[in-house]
């Protein structure tokens, strides 16, 4: 399955199921163990196995393959490895304390100067 679908098919996934604040990061260039990080978040640990369990559903139908599913003990965060795609799902708590976005998000370093006496 091509990354375009792949992609759709997991934020319609989530869609589905009524994840918030979903967020896809381009990683191809930064990684070369996957193109793209999705981040949702769910308002509790059901809810959050409940998602995963859709997009490894829908990715399935869809004739692609799920490489793993780590993190269903809890419900806090799940990650579904897709391969080209690799899923987060958390309680926000838990979003807001890694913040993965600040993490794989790159901004270029446009004017910075050093400080004076440095």
């Amino acid at each position: 399955m091509n990354l375009r679908k792949l992609q759709s098919v997991v934020v319609g996934a989530l869609e589905d199921i009524k994840a918030r604040d979903i967020e896809v990061i381009n990683t191809a260039r930064l990684s070369s163990l996957f193109d793209r990080i999705v981040i949702a978040s769910a308002d509790s640990a059901r809810q959050t196995l409940a998602l995963a369990r859709n997009v490894h559903d829908k990715v399935k139908q869809a004739g692609g393959e799920v490489i793993g599913i780590e993190g269903e003990g809890s419900g806090e965060w799940v990650l579904v490895d897709l391969g080209d795609i690799v899923v987060h799902i958390m309680q926000p708590a838990s979003r807001s304390y890694y913040n993965l976005e600040e993490l794989w998000r790159v901004r270029p370093a446009r004017g910075r100067r050093a400080a004076p006496g440095a």
